[in-house]
Parts: structure tokens; sequence; C-alpha cells
């Protein structure tokens, strides 16, 4: 070993001779100065540290969310687009059918209502009924009448055979003053009377021609008001409309169902009067209710009539119904005002026009069986397969249609 070595060794050797003891360095003795060799030694060059990995770069969470909501909103937007062209669908429709405000065709007290709010009804069932004595008055005063006309007819039917009679003894008349006048102009030809005589024969046969025309005329007038048997005496024939119409306001006091279906909101009591025309309560025709769904104007598009349909209703949640379409409504109203005989401009505050929608009648198939617990005005949604329902697109229409349906039968 070199002295510098030996050197360098020695001052370690105390503390590996008592290790429990640690040394004590006075401070105000200063520490002996290195010597040259210990200066000039060569220092201690230490091992090269091994180069550091870097560590692996994480991946970006947020461009994984990004990518999934860009995924999703064109997603979407496929679907939107795809749905519209070949499954039109919306929930929005509602029950329809036909329905009408029953009102008398007469004038009258009622005296008796038939039906009960909300009962079913057939065709010709009678629902209530106005007070028959003023009908009954109306009927036999109308009877009466022409009782009145045809004994009148009668008596000028035998003043038409007392006027022939006057007419044929008139033609008589004439035809002696005929013969009478003849003969005066025959002697006053022969100078055997006068000219005052043959005028007065002249006067006397100009005034038998005027009395049997005169009765003539009576004659025609008597057969006018007779009749005859291919003409109806005018007066017998408007006091046989007058009884006719008589008993038809009876039989109008009697308002039967003009169909087979519902009586509602009835509000008719007995004693109250009611008016012609005036409505006395609401009738819902059973026989042919229909669906209304309201579709945007781009879901038209391949809609055409008689295409089939899939309808759900509220009341039965999952159950779905085979219909088609019957009819697409070819206007609606916009709103749009008039002012001075000019339309008036639709102020907009929104960026983007909300979509306008078209009535769209769906009514159930033939072997299609109308629920009765859904009522006219219940809650139902379509969706109308456009291309047929053997594709993805309708399948998949017709499945989330069907989770809506429960999910609005929740709430």
């Amino acid at each position: 070993m070199s002295p510098a070595n030996a050197k360098a060794a020695s001052p370690e050797s105390p503390a590996h001779a008592n290790d429990t003891l640690p040394a004590r360095v006075d401070p105000t003795v200063e520490s002996p100065p290195e010597t040259t060799e210990a200066a000039a030694m060569p220092p201690v060059v230490e091992a090269e540290a091994e180069p550091e990995t870097k560590p692996a770069r994480r991946p970006n969470p947020a461009r994984k969310v990004a990518i999934a909501v860009l995924g999703i909103l064109f997603g979407g937007l496929g679907w939107h687009v795809a749905s519209d062209l070949l499954a039109p669908g919306s929930a929005t429709g509602s029950v329809t059918a036909f329905t009408a405000m029953v009102a008398p065709r007469t004038a009258g007290q009622v005296s008796a209502v038939l039906v009960a709010d909300n009962q079913f009804v057939k065709a010709g069932d009678q629902l209530f009924q106005l007070d028959l004595a003023p009908f009954d008055l109306a009927v036999r005063q109308a009877e009466a009448n022409l009782a009145q006309v045809l004994q009148t007819v009668d008596a000028s039917v035998v003043s038409l055979v007392s006027t022939e009679a006057k007419v044929e003894q008139a033609k008589a008349t004439l035809e002696s003053t005929q013969i009478t006048t003849q003969r005066t102009l025959d002697l006053f030809d022969r100078g055997l009377t006068s000219q005052a005589q043959v005028d007065t024969a002249n006067a006397q046969l100009a005034n038998a021609r005027s009395a049997l025309s005169a009765v003539q005329a009576d004659l025609d007038s008597a057969r006018v008001r007779a009749g005859t048997s291919e003409t109806v005496n005018p007066q017998v024939l408007a006091s046989q409309v007058q009884l006719e119409q008589a008993q038809l306001n009876r039989s109008f006091a009697t308002v039967t169902a003009p169909t087979d279906g519902v009586i509602t909101n009835l509000k008719l009591a007995v004693g109250q009067y009611v008016n012609a025309g005036s409505p006395a309560l609401t009738f819902i025709e059973s026989d042919s209710p229909w669906v209304v769904v309201d579709m945007r104007e781009n879901q038209l598009a391949n809609i055409q009539v008689g295409d089939p349909a899939s309808v759900l209703f509220d009341a039965l949640p999952g159950r779905s119904y085979e219909g088609r379409v019957r009819s697409v409504a070819w206007g609606i109203d916009t709103g749009r005002t008039a002012a001075n005989g000019l339309p008036q401009n639709q102020a907009m505050a929104r960026w983007f026009e909300p979509a306008r929608t078209i009535p769209v009648h769906i009514e159930l198939t033939d072997a299609q069986e109308w629920p009765r617990n859904v009522r006219v005005g219940s809650k139902a949604s379509a969706v109308v397969f456009a291309n047929g329902g053997g594709n993805p697109v309708s399948a998949v229409a017709s499945f989330l249609q069907t989770i809506q349906s429960y999910l609005s039968y929740l709430y």
C-alpha cells in the first residue's frame, strides 16, 4: 500500500474500532489542512448510471369520449334519415270517430229520455221523445181540412152536373132560335114580314149564342173545381200534403239512433224544451273509428294510401294492431291572418322554424277487432312501413315503438 493510501485509511480505523461511540469534534479545534498527497489523490470515479427509460404515454380519455359522441351523433342522424324514409312514425296520434250532435227535426217538450249516458245503442233505437199531444192535434186538424176540401169537391161535382144540364139547355135554345130566325128571313124574302121582325130574330139568335158561351165557361170552371180522373184537385192535393206533413212531424217527435254507436255527454232531461235543429245529445258512431297521427313533411316522402302500419294504444301497452293508411290530409291551417285585405307578416324570432305536421289517417285492417277499452281521443302511436315491413329499419322501429308504449304507460 502506498503512503498516501495509508494516510487516507488511517482516520477510519478509530471509527471501526469503536462503532458504538460517535467521535466528538471540537469546533474550536481547526481541522488539519489536507496534505499535498491527499490533495494530489485522484478523485474517485463513480460508475456510470444507466440511462433512465421514459414512462409509457397514457391515452387521452377525452379523445375516446369525443369519438363516442361523434359516433352517437352520426348514428342518430343516420337512423333519423333512414326511419323517416322507410318507417316514419309518430307518438302523437289520437283516436277519432264520426261524432254527431243529435237534434230533433221539430220543436217540442221532452216527455221521455230513453237512454243513459255512455250507453251503446243500435241503429233505430229510440233515444228520447217529445210530447205527442200537439202533434196529434195537428194531425187531426189536417184530417179535418182534407175532409172539408173533399166535401167541397163533391159539391163541385154536383154543380158540374147542373152546369152540364144548363149547357144542353142553352144548346137547345140556340138551335130553336136559329130555326126561328131562318123562318123569319124566308118570310122577309117573300115580303111576308117586316124588317123589324128580322132584326128581332137576329137579336134573339145572338143572345142564344152568348148564353151558350157563358154556360160553357161555367162548365169549364166547374170541371176545374171538381177535377178530372187525369188530374187531382189542387185543393185536395194541398190538404193531403198538410196531412202528410203533420204525420211526419209526429214521427219526428220520437228521435232514434242513426247508426250503431254510443251516447255520451248526455244532459237532456224530461220537461226540457228543445227547438228544431238544436243539439240535444252527443252521438259517437262506433262502426269505423280511425287514428290520426301528425307527421312531419319530410316523413311523407314515401307514404302512400294503403301502406301497412303498426298501431299501439297507451291503453294496451305492448300490443300491436295491424293497420293501413287510409288517407293523407291535403292541407292544414298555417295560422296566417289578414288585415285590410292583405296577408300579415309572421314575425319569427327563432333561428329555425319548427317543422310543420300533416295529419295522416290510419285505420285498422278488417281482421283486427277494435279494442273496446280504447275511447275516442285516446293516445296512440303509429309506424308506417313505407317500403314494407321486411327490412331491419322497420323491425327496429317496431321494437322502439313497443318500448315507447311501455314507457308512456308508466307515466
